[in-house]
């Protein structure tokens, strides 16, 4: 046997029945069938017009993740906020603070509008220094305030 079988019929009918005649049996199967050329050309342009409805499509769906993604970006930014003030049980707030510095010590202390203590820390060289509003201690002598001398 070659290749082809019932070629020499030209209609289809006739070969399919001549082909049914001298088979052992007839079984449905699954197999690559070849294109034509003609088959082929058209497969390709309908390819290629697939493709460019996909990309087409793709762009569009960028735009709109980027429009979404445009708006969850400040409610994630919000809510990992919330988490970690949650986890300290405290929020990070920039407000003015008052800093009071024992010479004697040798502390700073930072107090917030309420009163509460927020920071302590040792004093730095420049906050030792000391100022005209800061009395001079004399060791062994009381310092004179100007009220009671």
């Amino acid at each position: 046997m070659g290749k082809s079988l019932g070629k020499e019929y030209t209609s289809k009918i006739e070969r399919v029945a001549f082909l049914k005649d001298n088979c052992d049996a007839c079984e449905n199967k699954g197999y690559m069938k070849p294109y034509t050329p003609e088959e082929l050309q058209g497969h390709k342009e309908n390819l290629a017009n697939v493709s460019i409805e996909i990309a087409e499509i793709e762009a569009e769906m960028k735009q709109v993740q980027a429009e979404y993604k445009g708006r969850l970006k400040p409610l994630k930014e919000q809510r990992a906020n919330m988490v970690s003030n949650i986890k300290a049980k405290s929020e990070y707030v920039n407000e003015v603070c008052y800093r009071f510095t024992d010479r004697e010590a040798r502390v700073t202390e930072y107090y917030n509008d309420e009163g509460d203590m927020i920071e302590s820390r040792p004093a730095t060289a420049d906050e030792l220094q000391p100022t005209l509003f800061q009395p001079r201690i004399v060791v062994g002598e009381q310092a004179k305030t100007g009220t009671n001398n």
